[in-house]
């Protein structure tokens, strides 16, 4: 099994044979790369040289003082006098982070503001996505297409054509007033309103995409199995959809509560002057301030404040076969996470 396991698959063994990668293909056997080890080797690089890399440079940065010189921030290893090299740690960066409540409430609000949202995304996705799910197979594709279409424009003219819907003489206010429904424009640009209008508009695909990849492997037999055993619609629902469909609304709810804590362009262009999110702060410690090493503690601090719902994407993705333990307990066979039978 292992001696398998470390042959090159048959796509490998054949372009090491003939083509303009057989000496790249003999070149990573000479180096003992192959099979499983040749196609975890690229992503990993990948993620190296543009998470962990940048991850280590911001780290470093945050344990630093601003200095005005370029950069502006004080290096973290002195090697003045020419002899051996002496480490300067600074950790006033994030006592200056926690002792100001200016930082402590932009996380805050930044956090509040992406639980709204998600909660949101939630209430509006579940049904679309349930729609989805439960629709004609000839249908899914389109609806879906649907869904994603607005993903092929640019992400910054989305958020601008909400201006121009948005604002006093924009279109929604023009056709309220026409109907006679306000007397006045109504003031919905630069408002709290238009903020969350903009982050739920953005993030809801990502909500309805997993919850349909989820909602479309249900067996449709257990609702009817359900209802052979006297529930309700309604209840079959509770204690049958919901349950299975947990892992989808935890994939949903962090992919877009996760984004939306750091937020900066929709409250920026869509939300009021009084809108406090941590996005703006790192931009204005950054590029208003440069005081570098505020900024980074500051995203430091929003990483390690992110990791807990990280990992918990983490692992309900890893339990994704949940709707097939719920029947696999139909069949007499009860599994690990699956709901409870009915009484």
């Amino acid at each position: 099994m292992t001696q398998a396991r470390n042959e090159a698959p048959r796509w490998l063994t054949a372009l090491s044979h003939s083509g303009p990668s057989a000496r790249l293909t003999r070149l990573l056997h000479r180096c003992g790369i192959c099979g499983r080890t040749a196609v975890i080797v690229p992503p990993l690089l990948w993620l190296t040289l543009f998470f962990l890399v940048p991850f280590v440079i911001v780290l470093k940065i945050s344990f630093a003082e601003q200095q005005l010189a370029v950069p502006p921030y004080t290096p973290l290893i002195d090697w003045a006098g020419g002899g051996s090299p002496h480490l300067h740690l600074h950790v006033s960066s994030y006592a200056y982070l926690l002792g100001d409540p200016l930082y402590v409430q932009a996380f805050l609000s930044s956090l509040w503001v992406a639980a709204i949202s998600t909660a949101l995304c939630l209430a509006i996705g579940y049904p679309m996505a349930y729609a989805i799910a439960r629709a004609d197979r000839s249908w899914r594709n389109t609806l879906l297409l649907a869904i994603v279409l607005p993903f092929w424009t640019s992400f910054l003219l989305r958020v601008y054509a909400w201006i121009g819907l948005l604002r006093n003489n924009g279109l929604i206010n023009q056709l309220l007033l026409s109907l006679g429904i306000v007397h006045e424009p109504l003031v919905m640009l630069q408002t709290d309103f238009a903020m969350y209008v903009g982050i739920v508009y953005s993030y809801l695909p990502f909500m309805i995409l997993p919850l349909y990849a989820n909602l479309e492997k249900h067996d449709p037999a257990l609702l009817e199995a359900a209802v052979d055993l006297g529930c309700t619609p309604a209840r079959a629902f509770r204690q049958v959809t919901l349950p299975l469909s947990l892992p989808g609304i935890i994939a949903g709810c962090m992919l877009v509560f996760i984004p939306a804590v750091g937020e900066f362009v929709i409250p920026r262009l869509l939300g009021g002057t009084n809108s406090l999110m941590i996005g703006r702060v790192l931009w204005d410690e950054f590029f208003s301030n440069r005081d570098w090493p505020v900024a980074s503690s500051v995203a430091i601090v929003l990483l390690a404040v992110l990791v807990a719902p990280m990992v918990i994407l983490q692992r309900y993705l890893g339990r994704d076969g949940a709707p097939g333990a719920a029947t696999a307990t139909m069949h007499g066979r009860p599994q690990p996470g699956a709901p409870q039978p009915l009484p």
